[in-house]
């Protein structure tokens, strides 16, 4: 299982500071994707991430505004799950608007777009030449709320939906991932895409 170490930072100045992961791929196809990485630090409140997804402008649906047009939209995807049932596990989906399409599952595939994130929770993207940026914060103590903080390990998948074109609400996507599930098709939603966040504080266990 891949893991990645979130440092323990009090006084964040610049992400430029954190190791980056970059090691994202297509599973399920045979030529090298755009640029996309992925940094997180925590403090003893929140723990901070930030995408960073390459390519053109990106293709955002938009109609009515609401959460579930992300489904139709690029985005990027950080799940958390507490165990490999996962019943339940908790995703959240963010385009380059900043909308965030959150909600709980259980496998397999069956969604609750109705749930809320326990704890206060903040996202932020932008779009720069060639690349979106999304960065955001989720509080420590939703994690363990929720079982999902087990001593100082999160178990957490990360993806990115490449949308190559959208005609109307029609999207066409390619799905890149952090870890190879290992499935014949296209597939996120199972326990073997998940890895390990590490955070590194003693005061977490």
């Amino acid at each position: 299982m891949k893991e990645y170490l979130v440092p323990h930072i009090e006084s964040f100045k610049e992400w430029e500071e954190i190791k980056a992961m970059t090691d994202f791929q297509y599973p399920w196809r045979s030529e090298s994707p755009p640029p996309t990485s992925f940094q997180a630090y925590h403090d003893m409140r929140c723990l901070y991430f930030r995408f960073v997804a390459t390519g053109p402008t990106p293709n955002v649906f938009v109609e009515s505004d609401e959460k579930l047009e992300v489904i139709h939209s690029e985005r990027v995807e950080i799940f958390f799950k507490k165990d490999d049932a996962l019943n339940p596990y908790y995703c959240f989906e963010i385009d380059p608007h900043g909308r965030v399409l959150d909600y709980e599952a259980k496998h397999y595939r069956e969604f609750n777009w109705e749930w809320e994130w326990p704890g206060a929770m903040e996202v932020n993207a932008i779009e720069i030449p060639e690349a979106y940026i999304v960065t955001g914060r989720f509080e420590l103590g939703a994690f363990k709320e929720l079982g999902i903080l087990k001593g100082n390990i999160l178990e957490a998948g990360l993806y990115r939906a490449q949308c190559t074109s959208l005609i109307d609400d029609q999207a066409t996507h390619k799905w890149i991932s952090w870890i190879d599930p290992n499935t014949k098709e296209p597939d996120f939603h199972v326990p073997s895409s998940f890895g390990k966040f590490i955070l590194e504080a003693p005061e977490l266990n």
